[in-house]
C-alpha cells in the first residue's frame, strides 16, 4: 500500500543532497514508528531515549522486519556459517536496492559500467538468495566488458581472464570473499597492475581468521598491488561503504555510522573512540533504517569508519529487550 509519505521521502533519497540527511532520517523515523509493528513495540518498551533507538541486527533472524503492508518480492538471507539461524530481509522493490547500489558504488569509483568486475563468491554463488550477489550480477550485466563476470573455484580461467584484462588496459576490480581470494592469491600469485582488489570480508569457517591487517599484507605480496579495497554491506541492508585501501570505510550517500557504548546503546561516544556501530540506512524505507550492528568499530569526525571486531551477544546490553523474549 502507497502513502504519501513514503513517495515523499523516496522522492527526497533519489534527490539526496548531504544536508538534508538528517531531515530525511527524521521523516522515516517518524513514517517508521507508525508503520513498522515491531518497532513500535520496541519504541514503547524503551519509552523516551535521547537518540533515536536503533533495532538490534540479530532481531532480523526471527523476525520479518516490515513497514508498511506489502508483498515481498523476494527475500536477501544472510550466509552465517553451518548451523546458524540466517538474517532475512523482505525486499520489497529490487529496482531501489540496485539503483542505491550503484549510487553507493558511483561515490568513490565512478560509473560501475566503466569496469570489468570479475568475481569470487563461492559460498554466495551457491546459496542464490544473496543481496551481494544481487549487487555484484547487477554490475556484471551493465559493465561493457563481455569478459564481466562469476568464477566459481575456475582459478586458470580467472587467471586467464585478468591476464587479458591487463593487457587490454581494462578498468577491472577483482571482487571476492577472503577465503576464496587467499586461495586463488596461494594457486596464481601474479602481478596485478591497477587492478583494483575489492574484498567483502568473511572466511566463513573455510579458513583461518585473520585480521584485516594481515589478510591485505598477504593480497598485496600475492598480487604486487600497493593496496587493497574493501566493501562494507549486510544483508539487513541495502547500502554500502568502501574503503580505498586503508581499511577506513565510507559510507553511500544514503548510509550513517553512529558509535554507541557496549554497555549503553543511548550514550554517544566521542569520534575516533571503539563503540558499537549503529547505522541509518535512509534506503531501508521498507524494512528497518536504524540498525544496531554486532560490530565494534570507530567512527571519525568526517562521517568514515573502520571495524575492528565484533561483540559477543552477551556484550551488548540495554538493546536486547526482545531478543530473549
Amino acid at each position: 500500500m502507497e502513502t504519501p509519505l513514503r513517495e515523499e521521502i523516496l522522492s527526497r533519497i533519489r534527490e539526496l543532497k548531504a544536508a538534508e540527511f538528517e531531515n530525511v532520517a527524521e521523516m522515516l523515523f517518524q513514517y517508521q514508528k507508525l508503520n513498522n509493528p515491531l518497532y513500535a513495540y520496541y519504541l514503547d518498551l524503551l519509552g523516551e531515549k535521547p537518540i533515536r533507538p536503533f533495532l538490534p541486527v540479530s532481531l532480523f533472524k526471527s523476525h520479518v522486519i516490515q513497514s508498511g503492508e506489502w508483498k515481498p518480492a523476494t527475500f536477501f538471507e544472510s550466509s552465517g556459517t553451518t548451523g546458524q539461524i540466517p538474517s532475512r530481509l523482505p525486499v520489497r522493490d529490487m529496482s531501489l536496492y540496485l539503483e542505491n547500489a550503484k549510487n553507493c558504488f558511483h561515490k568513490y569509483y565512478g560509473n560501475p559500467a566503466e569496469y570489468c568486475f570479475l568475481a569470487l563468491l563461492p559460498n554466495y554463488l551457491e546459496r542464490g538468495n544473496s543481496s551481494l550477489v544481487a549487487m555484484t550480477d547487477h554490475f556484471i550485466h551493465i559493465s561493457k566488458y563481455e569478459q564481466s563476470g562469476f568464477f566459481l573455484d575456475e582459478y586458470s580461467r580467472l587467471h586467464d581472464t585478468l591476464d587479458l584484462c591487463i593487457s587490454k588496459g581494462y578498468k577491472t576490480i577483482l571482487l571476492g570473499v577472503s577465503y576464496a581470494l587467499l586461495d586463488f592469491a596461494e594457486q596464481y600469485p601474479m602481478k596485478l597492475g591497477d587492478t583494483i582488489v575489492m574484498e567483502t570480508g568473511g572466511m566463513k569457517g573455510r579458513r583461518k581468521e585473520l585480521t584485516k591487517a594481515e589478510l591485505h599484507h598477504q593480497l598485496k605480496k600475492a598480487f604486487h598491488v600497493d593496496t587493497i579495497h574493501a566493501e562494507y554491506g549486510m544483508t539487513e541492508l541495502f547500502s554500502q561503504a568502501y574503503a580505498q585501501g586503508n581499511a577506513i570505510f565510507a559510507p553511500g550517500p544514503t548510509m550513517r555510522v553512529i558509535a554507541t557504548e557496549p554497555n549503553d546503546p543511548f550514550c554517544l561516544v566521542p569520534s575516533g573512540k571503539t563503540g558499537v556501530l549503529n547505522i541509518i540506512d535512509l534506503a531501508n524505507v521498507d524494512t528497518m533504517a536504524f540498525i544496531q550492528t554486532e560490530d565494534l568499530g570507530r567512527v571519525y569526525e568526517d562521517g568514515r569508519f573502520e571495524v575492528i571486531g565484533r561483540l559477543d551477544a552477551a556484550e551488548l546490553r540495554g538493546c536486547n529487550l526482545m531478543v530473549n523474549g
